[in-house]
């Protein structure tokens, strides 16, 4: 069964222009997704889902959108862990701290700490993350508690290492690559690639993930 699903969510910008709106309509879309999405994979019985929402990259887009994309995030991540709690779900932030604002972090510390003795679905947000970034993170932890570098000692140091391997890694918009998301976790990943734009995901596209990932045989290398 399908336990962690993994999604790139990517084309809110291109939403918003062709629906002939500002960039910012397009990440307001794409929360909405986000909510619908996590209450359709609860529902049915995924365990997991992580939204890559925000690269280590994209701090070098333009100003205005960088802004406004931490602004709606410390205005949105402590309301929507409130949700999740109701729901008896979890919230968890993958990624570096670093140009993060203080403000902002301690925002995410409340949210995770809310939502902590929580035990149903865990909605995971690599935000201000890149893949290389938390393996190099993890390997420097490694080196110095566990005094050597192994596939072991890395891997109980990821961002929040209690989250499993991803099983599916879905990315919106037509792209096809993954661009760092998880690459440790998602190193037998399925894949499949929608043709869609993030903020024009539903509820629906959960059932049409779950029966692409059924009818995929998973041999991990044997």
């Amino acid at each position: 069964m399908l336990q962690h699903l993994g999604i790139i969510a990517d084309g809110n910008r291109r939403w918003a222009k062709a629906q002939g709106l500002p960039t910012i309509e397009g990440h307001k879309k794409g929360l909405e997704a986000i909510e619908l999405l996590v209450d359709a994979a609860a529902s049915a019985g995924i365990k997991y889902i992580t939204f890559y929402v925000f690269s280590t990259e994209n701090w070098g887009r333009s100003e205005t959108e960088v802004s406004y994309i931490m602004k709606l995030a410390e205005t949105r991540i402590l309301k929507y862990a409130e949700k999740m709690k109701q729901k008896n779900g979890r919230l968890l932030i993958l990624g570096s701290k670093d140009r993060v604002s203080p403000k902002l972090m301690s925002t995410i510390e409340k949210a995770e700490k809310l939502t902590a003795d929580c035990d149903g679905i865990t909605v995971g947000f690599c935000f201000n993350y890149g893949g290389e970034h938390e393996i190099a993170d993890a390997a420097n932890i490694a080196l110095e508690a566990d005094g050597k570098i192994t596939p072991e000692t890395i891997r109980k140091h990821l961002y929040h290492p209690e989250i499993p391997d991803i099983d599916m890694v879905v990315r919106t918009s037509g792209e096809e690559r993954i661009s760092g998301f998880m690459l440790w976790r998602a190193s037998y990943a399925e894949f499949m690639f929608m043709k869609k734009y993030f903020p024009e995901m539903s509820k629906n596209d959960i059932d049409v993930i779950i029966k692409e990932y059924e009818s995929r045989h998973r041999r991990f290398g044997k």
